[in-house]
């Protein structure tokens, strides 16, 4: 099973990078599957740590698909990382070991720390919606227009019937960017 989360990481550099991801649970292990190249995998090799952030706060999802503001962190003490300020838990994750792939490498996680800050209330039904969006647009590069346009008719009727002030705003720039996408695709780019 794969549950939708945010993991941060921190470069050499000090820089903070927020991904949403996909994650497993495995054998009490927390496995990230990065696609080559990206932030989250080159910090994880240097580093060898990540914070994996819950949040029902479905634009921190969309703000880092879309590039949006990037969500405020804060450091934890006697960690090499940064967790998500208004999250409603988090662990802590250091490096175990690698499961090689030339795509996909798996990295599995140790939890070295859990702390919980709230109380996840569920998602309702626009806020899944954002998060299917969220990862629509981050393959936007490997599917058809119509699948794209099929699914975002489809989702669109979460966002009309349950939707709140977040998930719209949310929902907007995750919508910015798979117009912005197709009008690239017909040569008609938009400002």
């Amino acid at each position: 099973m794969i549950y939708e989360t945010i993991v941060t990481t921190t470069s050499a550099q000090g820089e903070i990078h927020i991904a949403p991801f996909g994650i497993q649970w495995r054998d009490g292990f927390v496995v990230i599957s990065p696609f080559k190249p990206s932030a989250t995998l080159q910090n994880i090799m240097e580093l060898s740590c990540a914070v994996l952030n819950l949040t029902d706060d479905v634009r921190v999802f969309a703000a880092a698909i879309a590039r949006k503001t990037k969500f405020a962190t804060l450091p934890i003490n006697g960690f090499s990382g940064n967790r998500l300020q208004d999250c409603l838990a988090y662990h802590t994750l250091t490096l175990h070991h690698i499961e090689v792939d030339d795509l996909r490498p798996k990295l599995w996680m140790e939890v070295t720390s859990t702390v919980s800050q709230g109380l996840f209330k569920g998602f309702n039904r626009a806020q899944a919606a954002v998060i299917e969006l969220a990862v629509l647009v981050s393959r936007l590069h490997m599917l058809p227009p119509e699948k794209v346009m099929r699914e975002l008719e489809y989702l669109q009727i979460a966002i009309d019937k349950t939707a709140g002030p977040q998930e719209l705003e949310a929902w907007q720039w995750l919508l910015d960017c798979v117009n912005n996408h197709m009008a690239q695709q017909t040569g008609m780019q938009q400002a």
